[in-house]
């Protein structure tokens, strides 16, 4: 035997892989030179790996971590693929695969596109999640015949993305039968992670992987659905609207008091603030009121009913306004030279237009 035969011989004796530091390989072809096999040879495993054996392209003996040497004892499919029935001391041919067991962390999913979902206060609602998943391979032969093939290295990139559609698609399937209301979904993401993982593990376990962990780390609604809630929110904290708006008036009738150089225009400019404030987040009006306009030759009333500021109208329109029953002798009015606002039963000019109030019926 020449030098270099014998040293050919005695490297391929030995059959082990590392994994490269900070790897995503999950399989890995074991390289040798025309995948020559000394019978007794040395395989070594580590813990994290599984050797496949592959003899003419079918899969024959799997080796779990430890350390083995060769022989027909321990390789008994392959013994009978090559027809070994006394025994065997030749080299002989078949492709080594190492298979990585161990667990890739950290893994990232998300949804490419919004999720439709039906909510029973919002109605139809678009939403969209993201979070991490962990997994390994469970079984080296499954995975070896639906996944590496043929290929000489095959890395978690590689099946990423046929995980992240089986995650997604099962995700989506499981907001479906959930049926949690929108504005309880981050209260429940522990409860959705664990319904999504037992859904997604049939699926991926045909491919010889298992999902250890998934988490669920956001699920966000549309950005104008997120402005209304805060919006009602904020409806909520201030409670009744008509009792905002006559708050905000009654603060601005001292402040345009307390100011002689603002007069009854700083007065009308506060009213119109908060009485706008208050309608617009009610909903009652389409924009908010501004500052009296200059007041018309004659005399002319501005109205304050339910807190909404009108006009300002002639003593013919006024009067009117009582005949209809729109103006209530407790209502506000004003008009300009008038120190504030006062109930109409109060101001000479209009108290007369009510109808006498009858006095009691002596008994």
């Amino acid at each position: 035997m020449s030098l270099f035969q014998k040293a050919k011989a005695e490297f391929i004796d030995i059959i082990r892989w590392t994994e490269p530091a900070d790897s995503d390989v999950l399989a890995y072809r074991f390289e040798r030179y025309n995948n020559e096999i000394k019978m007794g040879a040395q395989l070594t495993v580590r813990e994290g790996q599984a050797a496949v054996f592959v003899n003419e392209g079918k899969l024959a003996d799997v080796f779990g971590p430890g350390m083995y040497t060769l022989q027909t004892q321990n390789m008994p499919i392959l013994s009978t693929l090559k027809g070994w029935k006394y025994g065997f001391d030749s080299p002989f041919r078949a492709e080594v695969y190492f298979i990585v067991t161990r667990q890739f962390t950290d893994q990232k999913w998300g949804t490419p596109n919004p999720i439709m979902m039906r909510d029973k206060e919002f109605g139809v609602v678009r939403i969209r999640a993201f979070g991490t998943y962990a997994m390994h391979v469970t079984d080296p032969a499954v995975f070896l015949r639906q996944i590496v093939a043929t290929n000489p290295s095959i890395e978690s990139v590689q099946v990423s993305g046929q995980l992240r559609d089986t995650i997604v698609s099962r995700f989506t399937d499981v907001l479906g039968t959930a049926n949690i209301p929108a504005l309880e979904l981050a209260g429940n993401y522990d409860k959705i992670s664990k319904l999504a993982l037992q859904t997604i593990k049939p699926d991926l376990a045909s491919l010889g992987i298992e999902l250890t962990l998934f988490y669920v780390e956001n699920i966000s609604l549309p950005p104008e659905v997120e402005q209304a809630m805060d919006t009602r929110t904020k409806m909520g904290v201030l409670g009744d609207m008509s009792q905002y708006t006559r708050f905000q008036t009654a603060t601005a009738i001292p402040l345009a008091a307390a100011n002689p150089g603002g007069g009854m225009a700083g007065l009308g400019a506060g009213m119109a603030v908060g009485m706008g404030m208050g309608n617009q987040m009610a909903g009652a009006m389409a924009s908010n009121v501004g500052a009296p306009p200059p007041v018309p030759a004659g005399a002319s009333y501005f109205l304050a009913v339910n807190g909404v500021q009108s006009g300002p109208f002639d003593m013919a329109a006024v009067a009117a306004k009582i005949k209809s029953g729109d103006l209530k002798s407790d209502a506000l009015v004003w008009k300009n030279g008038m120190a504030g606002w006062a109930a109409a039963n109060t101001v000479d000019e209009i108290k007369s237009m009510f109808a006498p109030t009858p006095p009691p019926i002596p008994s």
